[in-house]
């Protein structure tokens, strides 16, 4: 019996200067079908050269403050998920106190 293959869709679309304006995204097993993104930051591992492909992409219409949260919960998400990968749980609370600096330097805090 082969593997399952699943498949993720991102479609750009861009401007003249190759300035991304819309961000769709589709992952048929989820039942995503071109949602719309308005920012977008993708890792890969590359083991042959042992270094990380990124792909960063926002659209020109993504407002400052959300791009400020938007990071603010990438960067709390990579603490859960380095937490996870390597059960190194003195690291991840490092990691979530950036995360509490992070965003107390933003003023991301809610009363």
């Amino acid at each position: 019996m082969a593997n399952k293959k699943s498949e993720i869709k991102i479609q750009v679309e861009v401007d003249e200067n190759n300035v991304p304006e819309n961000l769709n995204w589709s992952a048929q097993d989820g039942g995503v079908n071109k949602e719309e993104a308005k920012a977008m930051l993708l890792s890969l591992w590359d083991s042959k050269q042992q270094e990380t492909l990124r792909i960063d992409l926002w659209t020109k219409d993504m407002p400052v403050d959300e791009m400020k949260i938007f990071f603010h919960q990438t960067l709390v998400a990579m603490s859960d998920t380095f937490y996870r990968a390597t059960e190194d749980e003195k690291m991840m609370e490092t990691m979530k106190d950036f995360c509490d600096y992070f965003a107390d330097k933003l003023e991301l805090k809610k009363e």
